[in-house]
């Protein structure tokens, strides 16, 4: 008998945030983030002390995945943000260094919990407000008759993810492909209600990047052995198609504890054979040309169908059994009785591919909703990062037919934002709602506090000692190189500001960013003209930006408002 032992109590802190171990832990971790940020964002390799797989990224979906945390706090944190990359693909980053830097900037503050959330709560409704609303100055509305902003979004996504080593071609030839395999899942006779369709990313790993295309319906890898077995149909209409999710290896199921009762003389073997064969046999009458398994097919029923001119295929995963179901219009077949006429699909066409040093079969669906995207690049590495980044901008461009519209990038929106905050709050402080009870002195502090976790958020694109400044008409990003000289004409030295609408040769006057300087009101409505005349800008995803602001102030406020930390340690 194992000797028990007396539980040990649970340990409580109070006021956590005010351990300096929880403060440098926290520091720790927006260093890591905050160094990740942005295009010229460093690498980061995440490995265990026993060896195994390394990952080298700069993306919050792989980097949190592979964190280890063990505080209360910091794990509230991650969940929070990994639970908002879930739900949004894009602005992991974005929401984990605007949290971090609202916690810290609101903690020198010295007010009281209560008054800091209600006030956090305040600005960032006048933050959501002011994005939704039409006079909004970091907003542009998108037009799908035209590919030009969302080549901008696609693009933007995959330079700021280095992990990828990508060259300046390379990202204008996977943006256009990226962008053609989303149109292909749109369906053609589109209605009010859209259902997309789905691009599946196909693996070619050692090959060149601007190898990859796109291409209408299904590749399924296949073996060169394989593919010479598989004899061609010739049909002028489309071709029936079977799909199966229950095994045809004829291997009896798994009974648990219970038994299986046979009488004497019967082979299980040659009984699950038969009801395979009879299966073969009405596939055969019900004229299919084309079976498909998720599982394994038992050779004999694969030489059955073979004679009748049907091709098998089988081991094609679960991965692509949605995929198939909604390429084909079959309902996957789940037992080995009879099949309903209803459960059979069709396909246009179906031929054989060579790509790299791979075989496939391609299947050409009747209605090209499903595409597959076959990616390459120069080693495991590059290619699993821009597999991520390939994914985030599908997603990307899905949120966007839900919400068209997209947000200023290159720390733009954030500067513009943190003016506009500025200037309502101090010139116009009306805007914020005086029930809460709260002094003019304490609305200035926080403002000054959740202002500057903005415009920090923004100088984390910047990871070369250069100089942030921001102009004192649009509240739009400007960077200048390091060691640049201290008395300039900045129009000489300052080419596009960071979202690239706006350029220095217009009469504009700038600021370092945190200087001290008058609140003022950035322009808003954006031009029409300004934005028709741009051809390459930086872009983010609006939906996804907006949910990060909201999650990185809830998250921040809840951290804030803790009072005690209980751990279990049994």
């Amino acid at each position: 008998m194992s000797r028990l032992e007396a539980k040990k109590p649970s340990l409580c802190k109070s006021e956590p945030l005010t351990s300096e171990r929880v403060r440098a832990t926290l520091s720790v971790l927006k260093g890591i983030v905050t160094s990740c940020y942005g295009p010229s964002g460093r690498l980061k390799q995440l490995h265990n002390g026993r060896g195994g797989y390394v990952c080298t990224t700069s993306q919050s979906s792989a980097l949190l995945a592979n964190l280890s945390v063990t505080h209360p706090i910091l794990k509230i944190l991650m969940t929070s943000v990994q639970n908002h990359v879930s739900c949004f693909s894009d602005c992991g980053l974005f929401t984990a260094i605007l949290c971090c830097n609202l916690i810290e900037n609101v903690q020198r503050t010295g007010l009281i919990p209560t008054t800091v959330i209600k006030l956090n709560r305040h600005l960032l409704s006048l933050c959501t407000s002011y994005l939704k609303s039409q006079v909004c100055g970091c907003r542009i509305p998108v037009d799908f008759s035209s590919t030009q902003i969302l080549l901008c979004l696609v693009r933007s996504i995959l330079t700021s993810k280095p992990a990828c080593m990508l060259t300046r071609k390379e990202i204008d030839h996977i943006s256009t492909m990226i962008l053609r395999a989303f149109l292909l899942t749109i369906p053609e006779n589109a209605e009010n209600h859209i259902t997309l369709g789905k691009s599946i990313i196909v693996p070619l790993k050692g090959q060149r990047v601007i190898d990859s295309t796109v291409l209408p319906g299904i590749l399924i890898e296949m073996s060169e052995v394989q593919l010479m077995k598989i004899q061609p149909i010739k049909k002028s209409d489309s071709l029936k198609v079977a799909l199966f999710r229950a095994s045809l290896s004829g291997d009896l199921s798994d009974t648990g504890e219970g038994t299986v009762v046979v009488n004497y003389g019967v082979s299980l073997e040659n009984a699950v054979l038969e009801q395979l064969l009879n299966l073969g046999r009405q596939l055969v009458s019900d004229h299919v040309d084309l079976v498909m398994c998720q599982k394994v097919i038992h050779p004999s029923l694969k030489q059955f169908l073979s004679m009748h001119h049907v091709i098998a295929i089988e081991r094609v995963g679960v991965a692509l059994m949605e995929p198939l179901s909604k390429a084909t219009g079959t309902q996957p077949i789940g037992s080995l009785g009879s099949i309903s006429p209803s459960s059979y699909g069709s396909v246009k066409d179906l031929c054989t591919a060579k790509f790299g040093f791979k075989h496939f079969f391609h299947l050409i669906p009747n209605e090209a909703t499903v595409c597959s995207l076959l990616l390459c690049n120069r080693n495991d590495t590059a290619w699993e990062e821009l597999k991520l980044t390939c994914q985030t901008a599908l997603h990307v461009l899905q949120l966007t037919i839900k919400e068209t519209c997209v947000l200023l990038g290159g720390g733009c929106t954030e500067t513009h934002l943190a003016a506009y905050v500025r200037h309502k709050t101090f010139n116009e402080p009306q805007s914020i709602p005086k029930d809460d009870g709260y002094t003019q002195t304490e609305l200035r502090l926080i403002t000054e506090a959740f202002c500057s976790a903005l415009e920090s958020l923004a100088g984390s694109l910047e990871h070369d000692g250069g100089e942030i400044l921001t102009d004192m008409k649009y509240g739009h990003f400007w960077s200048v190189q390091a060691d640049s000289p201290s008395v300039i004409n900045w129009p000489d030295l300052l080419s596009r500001c960071g979202c690239g609408l706006y350029n220095s040769q217009e009469e504009l006057n700038w600021s370092f960013l945190r200087s001290t300087r008058h609140p003022f009101a950035p322009q808003t409505c954006l031009p029409h003209e300004a934005v028709g005349s741009a051809n390459n800008l930086t872009l983010d995803c609006f939906t996804a930006k907006l949910s990060g602001l909201q999650v990185a102030v809830e998250t921040a406020n809840l951290i804030l408002d803790l009072s005690y930390v209980i751990e279990d340690k049994n």
